[in-house]
């Protein structure tokens, strides 16, 4: 049996389920559906939601469906944040609106529209807080957001996750082999 699969997920309230095809999940923070395979079950008891399966071929599904109704519980109700650090002398960003303009040491300026559903927060030019309900687009544009400028690793600069632990590789030494 999936450990993840059978662990139930309670829905706070001010949450809406709706199970059919799909698992509709309304709260305070927007909409999202998580869609749901054949072979797996939804069962709402008493403000909890549980994921049943039909058989043993389906434990993958079951863990996988747990997961993303979990995520689209907890998005709709709290939501999430990915926070990110730029480290660079002159590497900033600035937000306008819904469009993210990035200074990273390029020769233009870097325009990064949010989509629907996405925040960012920037403190001191140089921390970036993004926060939204949906846990994959959040994610999609965190990652978007660091391949602009991926950390270097002889120097560390560029756009980094908080706490990202990066490894410094020693650069060339310069007496050549005479």
């Amino acid at each position: 049996m999936s450990r993840v699969g059978k662990k139930p997920i309670p829905v706070p309230s001010g949450v809406k389920l709706k199970i059919g095809k799909e698992l509709h999940v309304e709260g305070p923070k927007g909409k999202l559906t998580v869609p749901i395979p054949a072979g797996i079950r939804l069962e709402e008891n008493n403000g909890v939601l549980e994921v049943q399966r039909d058989g043993d071929k389906f434990a993958a599904l079951h863990g996988l469906t747990r997961a993303l109704a979990a995520s689209a519980v907890q998005g709709v109700s709290t939501g999430f944040v990915r926070e990110l650090d730029i480290v660079g002398i002159g590497y900033r960003a600035d937000i306008k609106g819904r469009v993210a303009i990035f200074t990273l040491g390029y020769s233009h300026p870097i325009e990064v529209l949010l989509p629907e559903g996405i925040e960012l927060k920037i403190e001191k030019q140089v921390a970036l807080s993004l926060s939204g309900y949906d846990k994959q687009m959040l994610g999609q544009v965190a990652a978007n957001i660091r391949a602009l400028r991926p950390p270097d690793p002889y120097k560390n600069k560029g756009i980094r996750y908080k706490g990202e632990v990066l490894r410094k590789k020693v650069g060339k030494t310069g007496a050549g082999g005479k």
